[in-house]
């Protein structure tokens, strides 16, 4: 099995950075100061417990929900100060699955995939057929085309749901709790779709978990939020993050209480983080 290569991250060239965000629910505040850059290449996690606000905070990023302060830059733009033809624009460079996968179980896969191709192109139907079959074997689904979500398993559903994120060819991805539900194998196999496509595609990929076999296989850079802090409380690749911490509250998530083995240059307790 080959160790995945990554790329520092200062070489690479910041696609979203995020300055001075406070996420909160009406007077209550679930955390402030959130500042990081997720670069153009990077599978970036946003990990910690429950309730720390991770499914919040990517709402904040992929702009369904906006913040009480602070700034979401895509490049340049400040997506939450720009007009909303400027938002429309950056929102088709994004693809999104939610945790249920959100397939439509009246339609078939095909027909799930073709319709953001529908609503936002001009293409003929014979060539939405095309891209269909192809965003549909990308993730080993050829052939199920006329499949319907329910005729599917739960890995499979999540893989469709992949696809049709992928449908407008988008440069960043945004998961949430992709393998949530998922039986290890189909975790396992998931995450290395995922490290296929960003290594093959060049996608950008922003990942929701708390699943540490997946954090540690497919992480690149991450942060992790720490609501009693009401802060990002560690930054980086996971590996290092769990390697060089001294922060009980991250340590303890990492290790699931295990506790941290061979410091510095902690060997990754579950899995190897890997691609094909």
């Amino acid at each position: 099995m080959n160790q995945r290569v990554l790329a520092s991250p200062s070489a690479q060239e910041p696609i979203i950075t995020v300055q001075g965000l406070e996420l909160s629910y009406g007077s209550f505040v679930l955390l402030r100061e959130v500042n990081f850059t997720i670069h153009r290449g990077d599978i970036f996690i946003i990990m910690g417990g429950s309730g720390s606000g991770k499914s919040t905070l990517l709402r904040h990023l992929f702009g369904l929900r906006p913040p009480a302060r602070g700034q979401v830059f895509y490049g340049d733009l400040s997506y939450w100060e720009a007009d909303p033809e400027q938002q429309e624009r950056v929102k088709r460079r994004f693809g999104v699955l939610f945790q249920g996968g959100a397939l439509w179980s009246s339609m078939t896969l095909a027909e799930n995939i073709a319709l953001p191709l529908e609503q936002y192109t001009a293409l003929p139907a014979g060539e939405i057929r095309e891209l269909v079959s192809y965003k549909l074997a990308l993730v080993g689904l050829g052939g199920f085309e006329e499949y319907y979500p329910a005729q599917l398993s739960g890995g499979m559903r999540k893989r469709a749901g992949i696809a049709r994120a992928m449908a407008l060819d988008p440069d960043l991805l945004f998961f949430d709790e992709p393998s949530s539900g998922l039986d290890p194998v189909s975790a396992r196999l998931l995450d290395d779709l995922i490290i296929d496509l960003s290594e093959s595609l060049r996608t950008t990929v922003v990942v929701v978990s708390h699943e540490l076999a997946s954090i540690f296989a497919i992480g690149s850079n991450s942060i992790f939020l720490d609501p009693e802090a009401q802060a990002v409380t560690a930054a980086g690749d996971p590996g290092r993050i769990l390697s060089e911490t001294q922060d009980p509250k991250v340590i303890n998530f990492l290790t699931r209480g295990e506790g941290v083995r061979e410091r510095p240059g902690v060997p990754l307790p579950f899995r190897e983080r890997s691609s094909k």
